[in-house]
């Protein structure tokens, strides 16, 4: 255990809750502050902490509100806690520091960072313990930054499972921008799509559209704050993406123009060598491969096939489940280390499982 003293968080929703939960079941001193009465019971509830008293005196301070309020939370808190350090985890960075920075406040016991975890749902009902384990946590250092602030961020962050990436503001707003927010956007705009979509049509539904607008449930509100906080990134790589899409479809729709099919096959092989460069598992290089098992859609089926995969020797990466229409069964993607394949394949079969491919 790295972090010592009280934390204080300030904002009990997913990440604040989540946070809370992972420090408090290292026995870290846990104390909680919200707007909301009603969020802050229930993070209490789930076991994030303890309501914050006048007596507290945390050596770390959480921020965990909305972008556009982050720069006031954090100048009170500095000025309520004058031994604290103080940190933030909103999803941009630039324009709460800059603000900080047009209020002459003094940084030295501040230090922004920024968790790389979520989910599709939010508030302290969606909180988890191990929401951060193995995801990057960004830390923004700049001249300002002593070694104390650094020193309790990241055992923050060490404590909860994080991998710990150094960048500074502008660099971390111009990634999460094209690796985060960008993809919140098209994934809602595609998921729009599927309003006036006919029924017959929604019903054809398999895992390829549910990938793709996994992230369109997410709170209108907040992503409305966080693209307004780093439009101009945001704005960039949609004018690029808007491009390509334009070109794609004047290709689509001309198709015996010379060079179409040559610029559909480039788009589709780019995002292959796009997709490639993402890291895997723990940061590795590894790419998975996919063994597809059909599965009974009775209790216990699953929980099962797990644990004879288990007693394989394989060690699963990943697993995806899909109802199959119209029809009391299932299809559970599991992803594998390509070598794995061939041997998990001949064990499931001898099990007296069905493989679909």
């Amino acid at each position: 255990m790295r972090t010592t003293g009280t934390v204080r968080v300030v904002g009990s929703g997913l990440l604040g809750a989540s946070i809370g939960l992972g420090l408090a079941s290292r026995g870290v001193d846990v104390v909680l502050d919200d707007a909301s009465p009603a969020s802050l019971s229930l993070a209490i509830d789930y076991g994030a902490g303890r309501a914050a008293s006048a007596e507290d005196r945390p050596a770390l301070v959480v921020v965990c509100v909305p972008p556009d309020v982050v720069a006031g939370v954090v100048e009170r808190e500095l000025a309520a806690h004058p031994d604290a350090v103080v940190t933030d985890v909103a999803s941009v960075k630039t324009e709460p520091l800059r603000d900080l920075r047009a209020r002459g406040i003094d940084l030295t016991r501040y230090i922004g960072s920024h968790p790389m975890a979520g989910r599709e749902r939010g508030g302290p009902v969606a909180a988890r313990g191990d929401l951060f384990v193995g995801r990057p946590w960004v830390i923004c250092r700049d001249g300002e930054t002593t070694a104390e602030a650094l020193a309790r961020v990241e055992a923050l962050a060490l404590d909860l499972g994080a991998a710990i990436v150094e960048m500074g503001p502008e660099e971390h707003d111009l990634s999460v921008g094209l690796v985060s927010h960008v993809p919140q956007v098209v994934s809602s705009l595609l998921g729009a799509r599927l309003l006036d979509a006919p029924n017959a049509s929604l019903r054809l539904a398999g895992q390829g559209v549910r990938d793709v607008t996994r992230l369109a449930s997410s709170a209108p509100e907040l992503w409305v704050q966080i693209l307004a906080a780093n439009r101009g990134n945001v704005v960039e790589v949609l004018d690029a993406f808007r491009d390509d899409v334009a070109a794609f479809a004047d290709a689509l729709r001309d198709l015996d123009a010379p060079g179409a099919r040559r610029l559909l096959a480039e788009h589709f092989a780019a995002g292959n060598a796009g997709v490639a460069r993402l890291p895997g598992k723990h940061g590795q290089d590894q790419r998975f491969a996919t063994l597809i098992v059909l599965i009974d859609d009775v209790p216990g089926t699953l929980g099962r096939l797990l644990v004879e995969i288990g007693e394989a020797g394989v060690n699963m990466e990943d697993v995806r489940l899909e109802h199959a229409e119209g029809r009391r069964v299932g299809l559970a993607e599991i992803s594998v280390v390509p070598e794995a394949v061939g041997p998990l394949t001949e064990e499931l079969t001898a099990r007296g499982w069905r493989i679909a491919g």
